[in-house]
This record gives C-alpha cells, sequence and structure tokens, in this order.
C-alpha cells in the first residue's frame, strides 16, 4: 500500500512544483515557496476539522515527545528549502537538484546508525544506484564534470539541502509514530496539520520580519496559489501517509521515481525526444527503486 501512496504523493508534488515555476513570474523565489505553506496549512487544516469533527473520528493520542520532533521536522525542511533555492541562485538549477538528492543516502545513512529505520544490504545497492541515475540524468550525462563541481558553493548547498530534507522525512516519520489509537491515515492528517501551520507561522513571522509586501503580493495571487495549496496538501498527505507506513529511506528512495514520471510527461504530452543516455539513466532509477521497494 505504501507504493501507491508514494507513487500518488510523488505525482502530486510534481504538480505543485510545476504550478509554484509559473508563480515565479509574479512572485519571488521565497514567496513562491511560502506559498505551499500558507495556501496548504488552511486546507489542512479543514480536513482536521473534518475528519475529527464533523465525522467525529477520534482524535490520535499526542504524547509530548510529539511536539519537539514535529517542530524540528518543520525547521528542517524550511531550511533544506532555503538551502536548494540558494543553490539555483549560486549556480544553476540542475547543479542544486542532483546535489539534494543526496537525501537518499543521508537518509539511509542515519537509518543504518540507528536514526530511523535501516535499509537491508540490497536497498543500500538500490539506494546507490536511483542516486547515481538521477545525478547521470540532471547532469545530462555529464557526472565526471559534475562530481568536477562538488566543491562549488552551489553544491554545497545543494547538500545542505538534502541533509535537510532527509532530517525532515525522518522527523515525519517518527513523530507520526508518537502518535496512538488512531489509524495511520489519521495519525497522517494531524501529523502533516501540526507540520504546515507551524511552517507557516514561522514563515509569515520571517516575512513580516524582513519584507511585509511579499505577504500583500502572495495574497493577491491567490487564484494561481490555491492550487499550489490543493497539491501540497494531497503530495504531503501522501507523503507522511507513507512515512506512518514505512521507513523513510525506503519512501524517499521510491519517491525519485518523480524524475521519470516528469520525464514521461515531457515526452507523451509535450513531444520532447530525449537522448539514449537519459532512457539508460532513467532506466538505472527504476532498478535502484526496485530494489528498495521489492528487497530493502
Amino acid at each position: 500500500m505504501w507504493i501507491l501512496i508514494t507513487l500518488a504523493a510523488a505525482t502530486f508534488q510534481i504538480l505543485r512544483t510545476s504550478r509554484q515555476h509559473e508563480l515565479r513570474s509574479m512572485l519571488s523565489t521565497g514567496a513562491a515557496g511560502y506559498v505551499r505553506y500558507a495556501y496548504g496549512a488552511p486546507l489542512a487544516v479543514l480536513l482536521s476539522i473534518v475528519l475529527f469533527v464533523a465525522l467525529g473520528r477520534e482524535l490520535p493520542t499526542v504524547p509530548h515527545r510529539f511536539w519537539p520532533i514535529i517542530v524540528a521536522a518543520a525547521v528542517s525542511q524550511i531550511v533544506g528549502t532555503l538551502a536548494l533555492l540558494a543553490s539555483f541562485k549560486l549556480r544553476d538549477f540542475a547543479i542544486g537538484t542532483v546535489y539534494s538528492k543526496s537525501e537518499v543516502l543521508i537518509v539511509s545513512a542515519l537509518g543504518a546508525i540507528g536514526v530511523g529505520a535501516a535499509l537491508r544490504p540490497l536497498g543500500w545497492i538500490g539506494a546507490v544506484l536511483v542516486t547515481a541515475g538521477v545525478a547521470w540524468l540532471a547532469s545530462k550525462g555529464s557526472l565526471i564534470g559534475l562530481l568536477r563541481q562538488a566543491g562549488d558553493p552551489a553544491a554545497l548547498m545543494g547538500l545542505a539541502a538534502g541533509a535537510g530534507f532527509a532530517g525532515a522525512a525522518i522527523g515525519i516519520r517518527a513523530a507520526s509514530r508518537t502518535l496512538t489509537g488512531a489509524p495511520s491515515f489519521d495519525r497522517a492528517v494531524l501529523t502533516l496539520t501540526v507540520l504546515l501551520v507551524v511552517q507557516t507561522a514561522f514563515n509569515t513571522a520571517w516575512f513580516l520580519a524582513t519584507d511585509p509586501a511579499e505577504l500583500t503580493r502572495t495574497a493577491n495571487a491567490w487564484r494561481s496559489a490555491a492550487w499550489v495549496g490543493v497539491f501540497s496538501l494531497l503530495g504531503s498527505i501522501g507523503w507522511a501517509w507513507a512515512f506512518t507506513l514505512e521507513s523513510a529511506a525506503k519512501v524517499r528512495t521510491l519517491g525519485q521515481v518523480e524524475l521519470i514520471i516528469a520525464f514521461a510527461i515531457a515526452h507523451f504530452t509535450l513531444g520532447e525526444r530525449h537522448s539514449r543516455t537519459d532512457y539508460l539513466a532513467s532506466a538505472t532509477v527504476l532498478i535502484g527503486v526496485a530494489l528498495v521497494a521489492v528487497l530493502g
């Protein structure tokens, strides 16, 4: 079940990202990222009200240790997003994206030392294959050239982004699993709602202190931004639910198929054509994903 949920989450994430990209024509990069939280949080709160009030489902038991974990996960995800945006600004999209995908290996490594669930040996091989395939695909076949830029500031920020996203993945899973007395979906919804509310509060406070006009521009862009909130909510529910059911290492590794989904969409709907290298890199990712999902 976690496989289908993860694939759905990855698809919604692609749709959200495409909408955010469109918003960059009217908002700053930071504000376009903020839209994800600002428009997703109210929808998550509404979903929680429907689930736990209107439908009368029992609210999960929330222990004290849930709060520091979910706040740490929220901050880690914000830091990862800021680092990724900084890497784009320092150099280019490809370098930042590729190095941020180190998240897969970081999550796996943390699991190996007891922070989260560990992968089996074949799962590790799969994680390495996925990371290599993603790097190969995003670097347009020039892996050697990419490695030569490992010390580039953009690459370092990409690695910081990967660490931030890895911390968020493990934190969301850990927070959700502290909740008791409710089905996995209910626990995922409550975890996500708290996460988005915390992130919205932190980001709003930041803009109030640095550039209040960004909040006005974000509100004025509601027609386009509302869809980001919808896709963000659906994708985030998928990630949180999958983390509740399976280890963060497996979920985040399988989630890398989002690049393959985007690749397929571009091919079949936009008529884009790609090289043999692109297909080989995509095959590498899929083999790695299969190893992690089935034998990891």
